[in-house]
């Protein structure tokens, strides 16, 4: 029994790791855990109070909750008792989720869409897809790191061409031939628009096809919220819109489209639409109710518009360099980690809750707090935002960090 006893208290034992894992731990972990983070896992912030202002979320028209959304999942949850738990490539057409793709695929106007587990897992099954290792795919720089794993997937070789430069993307195509172009249409940490118009002349000049991540901009941009290529008017000319359905729709899951005709080909050669189990019924159910919810939320759209240039009118005269965006997300960009994490943690304790920004999601010196602003801000919350980034500024100095350095001489430059 005694023995018993102590077997039952002991720690749980586990098999080494080899030691290549081990060395790799000690050289790339190590010294950020220990010297850059000082032993906290720089991610999370402080905890936000009830009086805090939460700017550390994606629900650009603040749509959780929505007693419409609320209504329809609550209905499929009672009454969709009937369903199997598998993979999309099983479902029939009278499932939720294929009323759900043909719901988005039709919003943003497009004939046909797929569904998949997320916006990461949509963008790796859709260049899986389109891609192979003929293919060449040329990628933003600043394009989501789920592009650039869905080249990987597709063993395609990948090219960066430099953030926003149409002409840099002429010269690597010249070069290299027709692929496949991957842009976002507002970029996920800076809140930069891609000058798509320009992109395109160069995609059709070169003879390739074209994707558009809209995670940004749906819901948020162009006619009853149907993304930025509606907005300009180039949806017919765009070959595949993904998105994350995360952002502005608050759900989870991923989206994209593709002309009706490949939708075989793509449920046979789409591993995370093959091997992932589909959403559920609930799920889709709720995301179609959001899609209802968005095209009606002009109102929203405004007051987001409104809130955006407000801040970042504020935070400019303030001396933060954010000038390579225009749109709902900010960047603070101090630069080398702790100095990122320090801004964060001086907004959080005035209430203020951002979004720390590191390795992988950025180069190592150039992280940053991200700012995500929404519709439901209240002149009171705005008021707080600008107190305490103004507070903070004066201890920071962000009119020192090399990114204001950078925007200065881009300046005199133009």
């Amino acid at each position: 029994m005694e023995l018993l006893e102590n077997t039952r208290n002991a720690p749980p034992r586990f098999p080494s790791l080899t030691p290549a894992l081990e060395a790799r731990i000690r050289q790339d972990f190590l010294p950020r855990w220990n010297d850059l983070w000082q032993g906290r896992f720089a991610v999370q912030g402080a905890r936000p109070g009830p009086n805090s202002v939460r700017l550390d979320g994606n629900d650009y028209l603040a749509v959780s909750g929505h007693p419409d959304i609320v209504r329809a999942q609550v209905q499929a949850l009672t009454h969709c008792g009937n369903f199997a738990v598998q993979s999309g490539v099983f479902m029939h057409d009278e499932h939720p989720t294929r009323n759900l793709e043909l719901k988005l695929a039709h919003w943003v106007g497009k004939d046909d869409g797929f569904v998949c587990q997320s916006g990461y897992a949509a963008n790796v099954g859709l260049i899986q897809s389109v891609a192979n290792p003929d293919t060449p795919v040329y990628i933003d720089g600043q394009a989501h790191a789920s592009l650039w794993e869905g080249a990987h997937a597709a063993r395609a070789p990948a090219h960066a061409f430099r953030h926003n430069d149409p002409q840099h993307l002429d010269k690597l195509m010249s070069r290299t031939g027709p692929g496949l172009v991957v842009v976002d249409s507002v970029y996920s940490t800076t809140g930069a628009v891609c000058p798509l118009v320009d992109i395109l002349e160069v995609v059709e000049r070169h003879g390739s096809m074209i994707l558009v991540d809209e995670s940004h901009s749906l819901g948020t941009h162009g006619p009853s919220g149907a993304g930025l290529c509606a907005q300009l008017g180039v949806t017919d000319r765009v070959h595949f819109l993904s998105a994350s359905l995360a952002k502005a729709m608050a759900g989870r899951a991923g989206f994209f489209t593709a002309p009706a005709r490949l939708r075989y080909h793509i449920l046979t050669s789409s591993f995370p639409n093959i091997f992932s189990s589909c959403v559920l019924p609930h799920e889709a159910v709720a995301l179609a109710a959001t899609v209802d919810v968005l095209q009606q939320a002009d109102p929203a759209r405004e007051n987001l518009r409104r809130v955006t240039g407000r801040i970042r009118a504020s935070l400019t005269d303030m001396g933060y360099p954010i000038a390579q965006g225009t749109e709902q997300i900010i960047a603070l960009e101090a630069g080398p980690e702790p100095d990122t994490i320090r801004v964060r943690d001086e907004l959080d304790a005035l209430g203020v809750h951002t979004a720390f920004f590191g390795a992988p999601a950025t180069s190592r010196n150039r992280s940053l707090a991200r700012m995500t602003l929404h519709s439901a801000l209240t002149d009171a919350e705005l008021d707080h935002v600008e107190a305490a980034a103004r507070e903070v500024a004066q201890r920071v100095k962000p009119w020192e960090w090399a990114a204001a350095r950078r925007q200065r001489v881009g300046t005199q430059v133009s």
